[in-house]
């Protein structure tokens, strides 16, 4: 019986140190390092306001059906209207999202470049495409002469894992005529960039699209891409993920303008996030671990092998410090780590209490 299998499969990834557990409670009372939530919206007031004026909880039906709702299109507007593009397309999440671009922008291409660190969304919807496809090492793009003409290059800009970025100008400067360049901004818009706009908002190139999601700073649920007007129309056309796809509540896409709108406004977050990713790094040298001098919210911590991760996730969590152990396939293996993410509402006093845990840990033994 199949079940047979399935043991099988479970027991081989408890001896690799890989099963992960659904907690059956929310987080409380303890120092949270893992959550995406950056700017912390999705306890904002006026966030939360919005949420609750909702008339209904569904859509009720996809975008080309009757899920289609006014909130939906402002949304879209703003959105393109702030990261300087022609228009933008709203999906249910930010996964449907990248796999609706990498697919409809695949129809355009002959071939695929992607970084060996992609979000696993984009792994799945370049495979979705079946195109010729060269995974390139970690921000090494091969040069124009060496790629296919006609090529989608795939890249997130802030690396969700290692919290470093790409050089967008530099990857823009080495597109042919017929490339087109995907660019994650999932984890830089909100942060990076000027009114947290991304680090490819000041470059306004038809043949750079952004995939963005909505779940992260601006601290909702759904997803994003926003580019030239033809190809938004393509993706309305085309992309399964949204075509066959209920669609985002209207309530999370007011919320989510009202994020936006103080997004924009949020220089003094986007500061705070700035310090305390100095602080941290600053702490962490001092532990003797080897830092970088990027200022971006996320700091990983590598530990190598899983059984080290996991004993220091767990000595942090005795401390009332969540920072979950990242383990394969999420990373490649002997990389294991604490991937530390930083926001606003997380004060000095948070940062030093996590240093003081990291070293009563021994970290870097």
């Amino acid at each position: 019986m199949y079940l047979g299998r399935v043991a099988a499969e479970l027991a081989q990834i408890d001896a690799n140190h890989r099963r992960r557990h659904i907690e059956p409670r929310a987080l409380t009372d303890v120092l949270d390092f893992t959550s995406n939530d950056y700017l912390a919206m999705s306890r904002h007031p006026q966030v939360l306001q919005a949420f609750r004026q909702a008339q209904r909880v569904g859509s009720g039906a996809a975008r080309l059906l009757s899920g289609r709702h006014r909130e939906h299109s402002l949304l879209e507007e703003e959105l393109a209207a702030y990261l300087g593009r022609e228009r933008a397309l709203l999906f249910s999440s930010g996964y449907l999202a990248a796999l609706g671009a990498v697919t409809t922008l695949g129809r355009l291409s002959r071939a695929i470049v992607s970084d060996e660190l992609n979000h696993a969304s984009l792994i799945d919807g370049i495979r979705l495409t079946r195109l010729p496809t060269t995974i390139y090492a970690h921000r090494q793009l091969p040069s124009r002469q060496s790629r296919p003409p006609g090529s989608l290059i795939v890249s997130e800009s802030l690396f969700s894992m290692d919290g470093d970025t790409v050089d967008v100008e530099a990857m823009v400067a080495d597109l042919g005529d017929d490339d087109i360049l995907l660019l994650d901004e999932a984890h830089a818009i909100g942060v990076l960039g000027p009114r947290g706009a991304g680090l490819g908002c000041s470059i306004h190139d038809p043949r750079v699209v952004i995939l963005g999601t909505l779940s992260k700073s601006f601290g909702g649920l759904g997803g994003f891409i926003a580019g030239p007007a033809p190809v938004v129309e393509l993706c309305i056309n085309t992309a399964r993920s949204f075509i066959f796809d209920t669609a985002l509540p209207p309530a999370l896409a007011l919320a989510a303008r009202v994020a936006l709108s103080l997004i924009i406004k949020a220089d003094d977050r986007r500061a705070t996030i700035a310090a305390n990713a100095s602080r941290l790094r600053l702490g962490l040298a001092s532990l003797g671990y080897p830092v970088d001098q990027r200022q971006t919210q996320i700091v990983p911590v590598l530990l190598g092998d899983e059984v080290r991760a996991l004993n220091v996730a767990a000595s942090l969590r005795a401390s009332n410090i969540e920072a979950t152990a990242i383990r394969p396939p999420t990373v490649a293996p002997g990389s294991s780590r604490l991937r530390l993410a930083l926001r606003s509402d997380q004060a000095s006093e948070h940062i030093d209490l996590l240093i003081e845990a990291l070293a009563r840990c021994n970290v870097t033994s």
